[in-house]
C-alpha cells in the first residue's frame, strides 16, 4: 500500500478524474471533496473510495484545506483532477517517507500544454509542495495559485508529477477568464486597493512574454512556447485590467 492520504477537490471533472484515481488506487486512503458536480464525477469516484464529501465551493485554498482536514493519515498528498502520480514517483515517496527528517516535499511537475510536455518556458521542473505532514502544514489562504506552507524544512523529490493542463486553447481561455478575476481580487486584497496602473496594464504583459519566451527559453519549445507566452501575456493583461476596472 502507498502510505499516504491523497486528497482531491472536484467539480465536474468526469473527463479527468478516473486517470487521477487510477494513479493513486493503492493509496492508504483517497479523500474527495466535491462541490456538487452535475456530471459523473461522484459516480466515478465511488469506484475508488467511499471517503467522498460534498461541500459548497469556498475557494481553492479553503476547499483544499477542508479536504486535508478529512485525512486520517500522518502524510498527505494534494492531487488535482488533471494530475497523475507515476509508479516511479510513488516508489520514491515510499523510500523518502521511510527515513525522512523533512516535514514536506516539493515534487517536480511535468506540465503538458495541448498534449505536449513543455520543457522550457518556466514550466519545467515547476517544483510544487504537495506531500507533507498533516500536523505541520496548512494552505495559505489566497484567491488563486494557493500553496502549502510547511512548519519546518522541506526536501525535493526527483520523479515528476504529471500535469495534463490546458488540453485546448478554449480550455486555457475559459480557465484564464476565471483565474484572472480571482487574481485581480488577490491583488486588490494584498495592496488595499489602488494597485493597478497604466504600467501594470501595458508593460507587465510585455515582460511576461519576454520572460517566458526569451529568459525562460520558451523559444526552444517552438510554436507551443510562442503560443504559451502569448496566452500568458494575455492573462497578465486581464488580471491587471480587471484590477483597474475594480478601482474605477
Amino acid at each position: 500500500m502507498f502510505p499516504v492520504s491523497v486528497v482531491i477537490v472536484t467539480k465536474d471533472e468526469e473527463k479527468n478524474i478516473e486517470d487521477a484515481l487510477k494513479s493513486v488506487a493503492d493509496a492508504q486512503e483517497i479523500i474527495i471533496v466535491d462541490s456538487f458536480s452535475t456530471d459523473r464525477t461522484v459516480e466515478i469516484c465511488k469506484g475508488y473510495t467511499d471517503r467522498i464529501f460534498q461541500h459548497p465551493w469556498q475557494g481553492y485554498a479553503r476547499q483544499k484545506q477542508l479536504a486535508v482536514d478529512y485525512a486520517t493519515g500522518p502524510w498527505v498528498c494534494i492531487l488535482d483532477a488533471d494530475e497523475r502520480l507515476t509508479a516511479e514517483l510513488k516508489d520514491e515517496m515510499r523510500e523518502a517517507l521511510s527515513k525522512t527528517v523533512y516535514q514536506g516535499f516539493y515534487l517536480p511537475r511535468k506540465n503538458f500544454f495541448l498534449g505536449r510536455w513543455m520543457r522550457h518556458s518556466g514550466w519545467w521542473p515547476d517544483h510544487t509542495l504537495r506531500l507533507f505532514r498533516k500536523d505541520k502544514a496548512s494552505l495559505e489562504d489566497r484567491e488563486v495559485h494557493e500553496k502549502v506552507i510547511v512548519d519546518g524544512s522541506a526536501g525535493y523529490l526527483k520523479n515528476p508529477l504529471e500535469h495534463y493542463t490546458y488540453r485546448t486553447i478554449g480550455d486555457f481561455l475559459r480557465k484564464m477568464e476565471k483565474y484572472s478575476t480571482l487574481a485581480a481580487k488577490e491583488i486588490q486584497k494584498k495592496s488595499g486597493g489602488g494597485s493597478s496602473s497604466i504600467f501594470s496594464v501595458t508593460v507587465k504583459p510585455f515582460f511576461t512574454f519576454v520572460k517566458m519566451f526569451f529568459l525562460k527559453l520558451g523559444f526552444l519549445d517552438g510554436a507551443y512556447g510562442l503560443l504559451l507566452a502569448l496566452l500568458y501575456s494575455h492573462y497578465t493583461f486581464l488580471k491587471y485590467v480587471k484590477t483597474w476596472e475594480k478601482e474605477l
